[in-house]
């Protein structure tokens, strides 16, 4: 009994570790998640600049995981080139090795959970504060103090286990100084690393087995396991690419390449390299009676290497991962391209995906109108029906499109918003269901040509396609001017004036056609029933084109009419 209790103190402190990690990071990036982006933008101009930049962001947020699943979000919201987010990811590489010095140096020495309690006392008021900012702070606080609480149980839990013992039994049957030991310590580290999704944890754990001097386990077993977290560590991104679009999944394909490289790499140098830093450590910072500092140094000193050996070749590793990667067009047109189920980060970039994806909407409702213009002149009935169902495919791509996003914002309003993001949250939600409505509308238009080709032989006159071409001019006109407008940030001055126009000629139009209509059928011009289908596809037109005012006003931040 007393063997579980323990086990599940071992299981509870290392879970206790790891949330501590989750909240402090989120608190992070939810306190500067405007500034992330904003430093992302600036500071990847360069290779050079983005290696930094990833550096900086993984030592601020301790993780690796969350930098490198944030680049990958940025990738797909289409902020980010895959030049830029590989630059990024190999800087995070280095940033992470920032957690294993801290622990180093204070984590077993100094009894930081003592100041855990504190602390808390200090993060409680912040946590419970109306202000996002301060609430911000304060988890940043509590994750802290969870962390290093973890980390402090975590060492008692393997002590009263006696895991130290565990261990040298499962090593004596293990070749000692054996390269195939190294490698086994290689895969191990990859593989608990891949089960904890966090390579600062197994860091955290490795530096504890390394303290606690086990026969069998030495520097160079250690510094195995590091290693084998390098490769661990990529299967967080990888999983998060997975619903992503093809530049995110390349991301995450290029962090996994240079990972498994470098170790590759470094495995062909092991002893040397072992020796090197051994030296450095020694002589150069005269640590040597801190062997966890020699083991933080290779760690730190594996993931620089690699970063020298490939910034010169970022090119190259963005040609491969799309040659393993290609684009699948036909994959890509039905689905969400900056969206994703498995990625949802800080509102503000959670927004800005949103935001692209309903300008990609309105690209989408577009091009189904002007395939419905295109179906004046067929003459077959086969290549009628073709371009008929593609204006249907496209309409239900559209009503997938307005509930995926709908439901994608749902997730976002459920989060922690300020008031002006709760306001773009409402306005691109009304956006999305009239861009729904306006892909109703060009299917309605193609069901109009369908049944006229099915039930009346008369072919328009040429006035009327005239008239006809003329209506789908100004609707094409207004559906350019509103693409426009949600192609802008939010904060962009909109000027609306020609969508108005536009709309007011197309009213206009609607009305005049409407009248003539009636005088041409009292004249015997043409047949009533070419007549009805006329003037119900140019009312269609006219509904079309307030749907499309009404997503301008949306994005205009204007009350609906």
């Amino acid at each position: 009994m007393e063997v579980l209790l323990n086990l599940l103190s071992l299981l509870g402190s290392l879970g206790l570790f790891l949330y501590g990690m989750k909240i402090m990071s989120e608190g992070l990036e939810k306190f500067a998640g405007d500034r992330l982006r904003a430093v992302l933008a600036a500071m990847t101009k360069n290779r050079v600049m983005g290696v930094l930049t990833g550096v900086l962001i993984t030592a601020l947020i301790q993780s690796s995981s969350a930098t490198t699943v944030m680049v990958v979000s940025f990738v797909n919201a289409g902020l980010m080139n895959l030049v830029q987010a590989i630059g990024v990811i190999m800087g995070a590489n280095i940033g992470t090795t920032v957690t294993a010095w801290v622990i180093s140096a204070i984590g077993f020495k100094v009894n930081i959970a003592a100041f855990a309690l504190p602390l808390l006392a200090i993060g409680i008021p912040l946590i419970f504060s109306s202000n996002n900012k301060r609430k911000s702070v304060g988890e940043f606080v509590f994750g802290f103090c969870f962390l290093f609480m973890g980390l402090s149980f975590l060492q008692k839990a393997a002590e009263s286990l006696e895991i130290g013992t565990l261990v040298a039994g499962m090593l004596a049957n293990v070749e000692a100084g054996g390269f195939f030991t190294i490698i086994l310590f290689v895969i191990v580290g990859a593989l608990v690393t891949m089960l904890v999704q966090a390579s600062a944890a197994t860091m955290a754990i490795t530096l504890m087995l390394f303290d606690m001097q086990i026969p069998g386990f030495g520097f160079e077993q250690a510094a195995a396991l590091a290693m084998g977290q390098n490769i661990g560590t990529t299967i967080t991104a990888f999983m998060a690419s997975l619903t992503a679009n093809t530049q995110a999944r390349r991301a995450a394909l290029a962090h996994m390449f240079f990972n498994v490289f470098g170790v590759l790499v470094v495995l062909v140098l092991f002893y040397p390299f072992c020796e090197v830093v051994t030296w450095v450590v020694t002589d150069l910072m005269h640590a040597g009676g801190n062997d966890l500092f020699r083991l933080s140094a290779f760690h730190t000193a594996f993931n620089i290497f690699n970063t020298l050996l490939l910034i010169g070749f970022v090119k190259q590793i963005e040609r491969f991962v799309c040659f393993v990667l290609p684009q699948n067009e036909q994959e890509e047109v039905g689905r969400l391209k900056f969206i994703s189920a498995g990625i949802l980060s800080t509102a503000e970039l959670s927004l800005l995906e949103a935001r692209k994806e309903v300008g990609l909407f309105g690209q989408r409702c577009e091009k189904a109108f002007k395939i419905v213009c295109g179906m004046h002149g067929i003459e077959k009935d086969d290549d009628f029906m073709k371009e008929f169902k593609r204006v249907e495919k496209y309409e239900g791509i559209t009503d997938n499109m307005e509930q995926e996003i709908a439901h994608y914002l749902q997730q976002v309003s459920e989060g922690r918003l300020s008031d002006d993001a709760k306001r773009q949250v409402n306005r691109m939600l009304r956006e999305v269901d009239d861009l729904e409505s306006i892909g109703d509308s060009c299917y309605n238009l193609a069901r109009v040509l369908s049944r006229k080709r099915q039930y009346c032989k008369e072919h328009f006159t040429d006035e009327q396609l005239l008239q006809i071409s003329h209506m789908e001019d100004l609707v094409l006109m207004a559906l350019q001017q509103m693409n426009r407008m949600l192609e802008q940030p939010e904060g962009y001055g909109h000027d609306i004036s020609q969508s108005y126009q536009i709309e007011n000629k197309i009213n206009q139009l609607r009305n005049d056609l409407r009248n003539n209509n009636l005088s041409c059928v009292e004249k015997h011009e043409y047949d009533y029933r070419l007549g009805a289908f006329y003037i119900d596809y140019i009312s269609e037109c006219e509904k079309l084109g307030d749907h499309i005012i009404n997503v301008v006003q949306a994005k205009a931040r204007l009350n609906r009419n």
